[in-house]
């Protein structure tokens, strides 16, 4: 300070610009000094057809592996976990299960153990969010009956609706209905700050959305949930068969490559293992 009031009154009025300045703009990015990102290994997912994943039949007939990843977000305000992943009693069966005909699912470490390893219990977690409600995504959700679940009204109206979007239904999840709940309508900045901030992304489903988080270091990162299954999907703008509205995917799939290029985000294929190796290992974390 006695540094600053020796300075000339033009250079002191200058500097005070550039930290008001400054400020403005570290809050505007939405990026607090402590906001952190873990990846958890929530299980694999085989498939000896990847038909489904691409209308346009160039995969049909090959098989893929696909990641199955969950996400904690520690911020100031609370925990975030995105993703629940396939469920941990699956951990109990070596072998895997099979979820449908040539689709194999498998869990090497619960969800519970990994967030053991950094001092955390399911109840100690804030808010609970999915991309969307598909069983590779809300296999755990059961475990958060004491967190606050943000849902989009449209994927909530879906799953509870007469035809609820492939492959399932709320039914084997009953934790939501006495949680609390917090319905939001699009997009939906989570802690008020615009650092963790949840883009409706219609098409995979009805209520299908991506997470984009602003991290002090590492910069603007986006989950991209299931909008894409792999690198080659998001290049090539693969619609898979099993979407509920192919124009509606594309629209989100412009939408997020627009935001992808105006905030120079690192974009993150949550069901491409490549893209899953590249970030910190568990219990490392991006920030």
């Amino acid at each position: 300070m006695r540094v600053f009031s020796s300075l000339p009154r033009v250079t002191r009025g200058l500097l005070s610009m550039l930290l008001v300045a400054f400020a403005t703009f570290a809050h505007a990015t939405g990026a607090p000094a402590d906001v952190r990102l873990y990846v958890l290994d929530c299980g694999r997912i085989d498939v000896r057809d990847m038909g489904m994943f691409d209308a346009s039949g160039a995969l049909d007939g090959k098989p893929g592996t696909m990641s199955v990843p969950c996400f904690l977000i520690r911020h100031p305000k609370g925990i975030l976990l995105w993703e629940t992943g396939l469920g941990d009693a699956i951990a109990d069966r070596p072998g895997g299960i099979d979820f449908a005909p040539g689709v194999h699912g498998s869990v090497r470490i619960t969800l519970v153990d990994q967030l053991k390893a950094i001092g955390l219990r399911p109840s100690d977690i804030d808010y609970l969010a999915f991309s969307h409600w598909h069983i590779d995504h809300t296999g755990n959700a059961n475990l958060f009956g004491d967190t606050t679940w943000i849902l989009q009204r449209r994927e909530l109206a879906a799953a509870t609706g007469p035809t609820p979007p492939p492959f399932e239904s709320l039914a084997p999840v009953s934790a939501y209905r006495n949680a609390t709940i917090r319905l939001v309508d699009g997009d939906t900045d989570v802690f008020g700050d615009g650092s963790v901030e949840l883009l409706l992304l219609p098409g995979h489903t009805p209520g299908h959305q991506a997470l984009r988080l602003r991290l002090p270091h590492a910069g603007v990162v986006l989950l991209s949930g299931d909008l894409y299954h792999s690198r080659e999907a998001r290049q090539l703008r693969r619609v898979p068969r099993i979407n509920v509205d192919r124009a509606a995917t594309l629209a989100s799939m412009d939408r997020f490559e627009a935001i992808a290029a105006r905030m120079h985000a690192r974009v993150v294929i949550q069901h491409d293992p490549r893209d899953v190796a590249l970030l910190p290992h568990f219990p490392a974390y991006l920030h």
